[in-house]
């Protein structure tokens, strides 16, 4: 799925989980789905039509609204709502059930190119997801020709400094604290042996 594909008209709509709510235990749990895809994925898409009704921004698709607004202050909670909805669509498709194992040859050898190894490139987005302080995401990006992890705080993106995400894990206390609690790590690192979608990321490259 590439990601220019994510988008719709408005109003914005939710888009539809790839797979069932509990499609994903036990690394993430379906009560875990149930509030942070029903309440507050859906809030950020609700709050977005709301904030663009009737603006120049109404009919705009989702990623034209997010470049359009970011690093505006007197657009900052369209872009928020914005980016947040993109961003969990997006999330919700870096994973799959019975994911983790190794990336197709394509990626791999993309992967191998950047990081040296998969297991590099693993560690890598673990550290990264780590090291930001509070909420935010992790992404493999390419930027360029070459793969980087980036990590970014609260509702940013590496689409609006011109990097393509390949993939991304969400590290808002949201995703995971009602499974692992204070445990960032561990969700991390079980999110990337057993459900990270090495072939989205592949279809991304383009």
């Amino acid at each position: 799925m590439n990601t220019d594909k994510i988008k719709s008209a408005s109003p914005h709509a939710l888009s539809s989980l790839p797979y069932a709510d509990n499609a994903l235990s036990p690394v993430i749990s379906a009560n875990t789905i149930g509030f942070h895809y029903g309440k507050h994925h859906k809030a950020y898409v609700d709050n977005l039509n709301k904030l663009v009704a009737g603006t120049d921004f109404a009919n705009l698709p989702l990623e034209k609204i997010i470049t359009q607004t970011a690093g505006k202050a007197d657009k900052t909670a369209i872009f928020n709502n914005a980016a947040q909805t993109w961003n969990h669509t997006f999330y919700w498709r870096s994973l799959r059930p019975k994911g983790g194992g190794g990336p197709p040859a394509v990626l791999k050898q993309k992967i191998e190119a950047s990081f040296g190894t998969v297991d590099a490139c693993k560690q890598e987005l673990a550290t990264a997801a780590m090291a930001q302080f509070g909420s935010g995401w992790t992404w493999l990006v390419l930027d360029s020709a070459k793969l980087k992890v980036v990590k970014t705080g609260n509702a940013d993106g590496p689409m609006t400094t011109g990097m393509k995400p390949l993939l991304t894990i969400d590290v808002w206390e949201h995703a995971y604290y009602l499974d692992y609690q204070n445990r960032r790590k561990d969700y991390v690192n079980a999110v990337l042996d057993n459900l990270i979608h090495w072939d989205f990321a592949a279809e991304n490259l383009g």
